[in-house]
């Protein structure tokens, strides 16, 4: 079950989501790099005096080239939408304004 403002326990179930395709990612990676030599690692570039510099891993990497959403998701409620038959609760949403209106004045 989820909570209806925060979407906790979906956002575990997409946590995990991300995690599977990482690990399919990771696994696509490996199995090319075994056809390939590995290169010698080469030492980073010197920055310039007082630049600074940023590296992410290589999961970080990943993640970042995943949407952040589910394209097919997206598109079936577009449709339901322009097809006239998405469902919408007023009670709900009325509910949900409500509990965001107290969190922003708490």
């Amino acid at each position: 079950m989820s909570d209806a403002i925060s979407n906790y326990g979906r956002m575990a179930q997409s946590n995990a989501a991300m995690r599977s395709n990482i690990e399919k990612v990771d696994k696509k990676s490996a199995s090319a790099a075994q056809g390939k030599p590995e290169a010698a690692p080469q030492a980073p570039e010197k920055a310039a005096a007082g630049a600074d510099q940023v590296s992410l891993s290589n999961v970080a990497q990943k993640v970042m080239a995943q949407p952040d959403f589910d394209r097919a998701k997206v598109e079936s409620i577009k449709q339901a939408i322009k097809d006239g038959n998405y469902p919408i609760n007023p009670r709900r949403i009325a509910e949900s304004f409500v509990a965001l209106e107290k969190m922003i004045t708490n």
